[in-house]
């Protein structure tokens, strides 16, 4: 069973998956192809002192079901590398990890696809904005799903 608190990225993408879906290291080292001991080693170490190897970074990823740039990202700021100046980026919240995760599957989307949850956004916004919630006053505001 995985842990309870991951100390960093990687370790708490790798461990949210395995909650959400259920699945176990094997389960998730069979659907990418890698050997348990290796998803069950990247989900554990707390100190990574390198980023795993890119091959073994794709794999993680089929078999996690995630974005490549999620698995990417995460693996990099385990290590101390960041792909942006964020102040406590290495203590970031849940919801900064399912924003990234959000933005980088939108190009695995087909065009249809993304119609389709530009609509769901604005749904929840709308909701958001009739119910009283507050809208950041940078916002863009977002126009209708394109047809």
């Amino acid at each position: 069973m995985p842990r309870e608190h991951a100390v960093n990225p990687l370790q708490h993408l790798i461990q949210e998956r395995l909650r959400e879906r259920g699945w176990s290291y094997g389960e998730v080292a069979r659907r990418g192809g890698l050997p348990r001991s290796t998803v069950y080693t990247l989900a554990t170490t707390r100190n990574l002192v390198r980023p795993p190897r890119p091959a073994t970074i794709d794999a993680l990823a089929k078999g996690l079901d995630v974005p490549v740039s999620a698995v990417r990202a995460a693996a990099a700021e385990s290590t101390g590398l960041h792909y942006y100046d964020e102040a406590g980026s290495a203590q970031r919240q849940a919801s900064d990890q399912e924003r990234d995760l959000l933005i980088a599957s939108i190009d695995e989307l087909s065009p249809e696809d993304r119609q389709h949850v530009a609509a769901l956004v604005e749904s929840l916004r709308s909701r958001g904005a009739r119910s009283g919630e507050r809208r950041d006053e940078g916002a863009p505001p977002w126009g209708e799903a394109p047809r």
